[in-house]
C-alpha cells in the first residue's frame, strides 16, 4: 500500500509541476474531461476557417461500465489558431469540467466497445471501428443518425461490415492512403486486406438480394458484408498492429505479440516479403510508416522502447538492426505516429502517461533543448494526463495540433481526460530562426539599458 501511495503521490507531483508550466510551453491547449474512458481518437474533417479559430470534426469512443451502450461520438472541436491564445487563459482550465471548445455533434451506438477507430483518407467522414470481434465495421458517420444512449436501445446499424477474421480482432487496423482500402489483424495471426470499393459493385450486382451476413449483433445482420481481397499468414501470434506503406495500397506492415515487423506485397502473395524476427524484446504494439520518407518505419513496444527501421536495410534473411532505438518512456509503448509537418519528428505515447515528441535528425545533439541529460532525440514532453496515454492522432490541417486521450479514471471524477494541444513554436521552429525572432524582442525582454 505505501508503495502506491508514494506512485499516486509521484503522479500527482509531476501533474501539478507541468500545470504550472503550461502558460510557457505551450500555444494552446484545451482540456476536456470525459465521462467514460475513450480507447481512441481521430481527427476528422476541417470544417470551418475563421480568423482566430478553426473547427474541426473529432471521432472518440466511450467506453462504458454497460449501464448505458458504448458508443461512437462525433464531436466538433474549436483550435484557435497560433499565437492568439493568452498564456493566462489555457493555464485556467478546471480538470473535473468539460471544455468549451468541445461539442459532442453526434452519437452512434456502437456494437460493443470501440477499440480503434481510423478514417478513410479520401473521405474522412467514413471510419472503420474494431470492437471485440471478427469483423470490421465501417461507418458514414454523416449520414447515420444520431441516437440517445440508453440502456437496452437498438445498436446502430453499420453501413457496411467486413469479415474474413476467425478470431477477434480488436486493435490492429489501417485505413489506405491512396485508395478505399482497409486492413486489420487480429487473435487469429492473420493480416487482412479489403477493398470498401467492392462494397460498391457488390451493391449494384446485388440489386436488393440477400447478402452475406454478419454475426457479431442483431443490428449488424441488417448490414451489408465484404469478403476479404487476401488473407495474410506470417505472424505467430496476435497481431496488434498494421499499417499501409503511404504510397502503396499492396504494400504495408504489421507488428504483433510474436515481437516480429513483417512487410508484406500483396502482388506477390499472401507470405511475407520481408521479416525482422525479434524487432523487440517484448510484445509490438504499434507501428506506422514515415509518409515523407517510404524507408523509415517506427515500432513501439512493451519493452518500453521505439525504434526505427530502414527497410533497405534488411538482409536477404529479412533480418535487420533499427537505425534508432528510442528510450524515455518507462513503460510499455501505446501508440507511435509520424508528425505530418516535419518528417523528422514523430510522437509516442505510453502507459507512463507521457506523450514524447521526438526528432531522429537530432539525436546526439546536446545543444538547445536537445540537452544531454535528456533522451536522445526527445525534444518535447507532455505531461497533461495523470494516467496512461491510450492514444493520440496528429491534425493534418492545423500544424503540430495534437488530440490525446487518457484514461484518467483513478484520478479524476470522469472516465478520462481528452487533450487538445499545440506546443509554442519556440520550441519546434529552427534554432536560428527562433533566436533572430528573440532579438527583436532584445529591448522588451530585458527593459531599456540606463
Amino acid at each position: 500500500m505505501k508503495k502506491a501511495k508514494t506512485v499516486v503521490m509521484g503522479v500527482k507531483d509531476r501533474y501539478s509541476e507541468w500545470k504550472s508550466m503550461v502558460g510557457v510551453l505551450y500555444d494552446w491547449l484545451a482540456n476536456h474531461n470525459l465521462v467514460w474512458p475513450s480507447l481512441s481518437c481521430r481527427w476528422g474533417p476541417l470544417l470551418e476557417q475563421a480568423t482566430y479559430k478553426n473547427r474541426h470534426r473529432l471521432y472518440l469512443s466511450e467506453q462504458t461500465d454497460g449501464s448505458v451502450p458504448n458508443t461512437l461520438v462525433v464531436a466538433n472541436v474549436e483550435v484557435v489558431k497560433p499565437r492568439v491564445a493568452a498564456a493566462e487563459h489555457i493555464s485556467q482550465f478546471n480538470e473535473e469540467s468539460r471544455s468549451p471548445f468541445v461539442k459532442k455533434y453526434k452519437t452512434i451506438i456502437h456494437p460493443g466497445e470501440v477499440n480503434r477507430i481510423r478514417e478513410l483518407r479520401q473521405n474522412s467522414k467514413i471510419v472503420a471501428t474494431h470492437t471485440d470481434s471478427p469483423e470490421v465495421f465501417i461507418w458514414d458517420l454523416e449520414t447515420q443518425p444520431n441516437r440517445q444512449a440508453l440502456l437496452g436501445a437498438p445498436t446502430s446499424r453499420p453501413d457496411l461490415v467486413l469479415t474474413g477474421h476467425d478470431d477477434n480482432a480488436e486493435y490492429a487496423l489501417a485505413m489506405c492512403p491512396t485508395e478505399p482500402f482497409v486492413l486489420s489483424g487480429g487473435k487469429d495471426k492473420y493480416v487482412v486486406l479489403w477493398s470498401i470499393q467492392d462494397h460498391i459493385a457488390s451493391l449494384a450486382a446485388e440489386s436488393g438480394s440477400n447478402v452475406k451476413h454478419s454475426k457479431s449483433s442483431q443490428k449488424a445482420t441488417e448490414s451489408p458484408s465484404v469478403g476479404p481481397r487476401g488473407i495474410f499468414h506470417g505472424h505467430t501470434n496476435t497481431v496488434e498492429d498494421v499499417q499501409f506503406c503511404p504510397s502503396s495500397a499492396l504494400e504495408f506492415c504489421s507488428v504483433g505479440d510474436d515481437s516480429c515487423l513483417i512487410f508484406w506485397d500483396a502482388r506477390v502473395g499472401s507470405v511475407p516479403a520481408a521479416k525482422v524476427n525479434k524487432a523487440h524484446d517484448g510484445d509490438i504494439h504499434c507501428v506506422d510508416w514515415n509518409p515523407h520518407d517510404i524507408n523509415f518505419i517506427l515500432t513501439g513496444s512493451a519493452d518500453n522502447t521505439v525504434k526505427m527501421f530502414d527497410r533497405r536495410k534488411l538482409n536477404s534473411e529479412g533480418v535487420g538492426s533499427p537505425v534508432y532505438k528510442f528510450e524515455g518512456h518507462e513503460a510499455a509503448i501505446l501508440c507511435v505516429q509520424w508528425c505530418p509537418d516535419k518528417s523528422s519528428v514523430f510522437g509516442s505515447s505510453a502507459e507512463d502517461g507521457f506523450l514524447n515528441i521526438w526528432d531522429h535528425e537530432k539525436v546526439g545533439q546536446t545543444s538547445g533543448p536537445y540537452r544531454a541529460s535528456a533522451p536522445s532525440g526527445l525534444f518535447f514532453r507532455h505531461a497533461g494526463h495523470r494516467d496512461k496515454v491510450v492514444d493520440f492522432h496528429w491534425n493534418a490541417f492545423d500544424p503540430w495540433t495534437i488530440v490525446s486521450v487518457s484514461d484518467d479514471c483513478e484520478c479524476t471524477s470522469g472516465g478520462g481526460t481528452l487533450q487538445v494541444w499545440r506546443m509554442i513554436d519556440l520550441i519546434y521552429r529552427p534554432e536560428k530562426e527562433v533566436l533572430a525572432e528573440l532579438d527583436t524582442y532584445r529591448t522588451q525582454i530585458l527593459g531599456s539599458t540606463p
